[in-house]
């Protein structure tokens, strides 16, 4: 038997040098989301963290392993997020400098956050394979630490300390649900929560297009690449000693759609009234495409994270009133004479819905001459509020066919 690469020992010295360097996230039953999905669930705040992460855990816990000449010599990390923010956070507060390499794609707004605390930040390669070439150069030039994101057993074993806080705070946990990239998270938590009780499961959620981890537990060669909200999972190779672990001790890996992650992030904004990255909405994302794996148990999901830019965040909430049916599109049809339009309104408004844009189709010469479009956005409650508003223009005469805005 092979010596495993981390165990709990190693967690629980970790949760002991992470003690008042860390958050000590909440842990906390969501009634609303349990009833939703049959499940009974536990949700793990690591969006609470300072740079609203896990990556604080790993990236602290490594730094803090390290000797006084490799502190004075300084670390070095690749990242294009989160893993940049915990690292150049703990780095200043520990005193250590620290260099950050990004792809030169990465959005201004995560080169500046990073900047802000304390790191100098080299912009280099199109994607992160390229940055982590460049990261590897400058480490061997200038004697500095590598960071790695996830394969590292000091950063393992930082993110398994979310395990520990999880079955401390709800010990009869039946399964886990924790969201993969390159696995350092599911390989700390799987360790922590097999030893501490082997009964439990551990299953994991990567997003479809980027099943690295899936691919190599089961053999398979599905396609990595593409763009999705969870960029933070996005990773085209799992790690080495993480893929170790988790083809031990995780007992499923489950893929996700784009639209099980934006219906997820919209939830827990709308319910729990927290906001969470794609990647940090995959755990629920799962439960909710497959709830007859959970239904009834007693289910821990990771909020792994909450740095998700605002404009997307309000793309999101767009998109999934659309697929509730509270925003739609409508095209009715009409005769191109004074005073249609206002009884077009007035359908409407007696039915109770809410018209937020409107505007005519005339030149178009698919439409007859004494005839036009006119083609409305809508606010309504419901899907059945909706149905309801079309049956009342139609009724009035009027054909009406729905636009599609948004695909699943």
């Amino acid at each position: 038997m092979t010596t495993p690469a981390i165990t709990i020992a190693d967690i629980h010295a970790a949760a002991a040098a992470l003690a008042g360097q860390i958050i000590a996230t909440p842990c906390a039953e969501a009634r609303t989301l349990s009833q939703i999905t049959g499940a009974r669930l536990f949700l793990k705040f690591e969006n609470h963290q300072f740079t609203a992460s896990f990556k604080d855990r790993g990236a602290c816990n490594k730094l803090q392993s390290l000797g006084a000449e490799e502190r004075k010599a300084g670390v070095i990390a690749m990242s294009a997020g989160n893993h940049a923010q915990g690292v150049a956070y703990h780095a200043a507060r520990l005193g250590i400098p620290a260099t950050i390499v990004m792809p030169r794609t990465t959005p201004f707004v995560k080169v500046r956050q990073t900047r802000d605390h304390g790191a100098r930040v080299v912009l280099e390669g199109e994607m992160l394979a390229g940055a982590f070439a460049a990261a590897q150069r400058i480490a061997a030039d200038k004697g500095l630490v590598m960071i790695h994101p996830f394969d590292d057993p000091f950063v393992i074993a930082g993110q398994g300390t979310v395990g520990l806080e999880m079955l401390a705070a709800v010990p009869d946990l039946e399964v886990l649900v924790v969201p993969i990239g390159g696995g350092g998270l599911i390989a700390g938590i799987a360790t922590a929560a097999k030893t501490l009780n082997p009964a439990i499961r551990v299953i994991g959620v990567e997003a479809a297009l980027y099943p690295s981890m899936y691919n190599a537990l089961r053999g398979t060669a599905e396609v990595c690449g593409g763009m999705t909200i969870a960029e933070g999972i996005a990773v085209k190779e799992a790690g080495q000693l993480t893929r170790a672990i988790a083809r031990d001790l995780v007992d499923d890996i489950l893929l996700v759609t784009e639209a099980d992650l934006e219906r997820a992030i919209g939830l827990l904004l709308a319910i729990e009234k927290t906001v969470v990255e794609g990647a940090g909405a995959a755990g629920l994302a799962a439960v909710m495409a497959h709830p007859a794996l959970f239904a009834g148990r007693r289910t821990g999901i990771v909020l792994s994270g909450g740095n998700i830019d605002p404009r997307l965040l309000g793309e999101v909430i767009r998109r999934n009133l659309v697929r509730e049916g509270r925003i739609a599109g409508l095209r009715v049809q009409i005769s191109d004479s004074p005073g249609t339009l206002a009884t077009i309104a007035t359908l409407v408004g007696e039915a109770g819905g809410n018209i937020l844009d409107v505007s005519h189709q005339r030149l178009f010469l698919d439409v007859p001459v004494k005839n036009t479009d006119l083609d409305l956005v809508i606010e309504t409650r419901d899907a059945e509020h909706l149905a309801e508003i079309i049956a009342r223009i139609e009724a009035a005469g009027y054909p009406v066919r729905r636009l599609s805005t948004t695909a699943d």
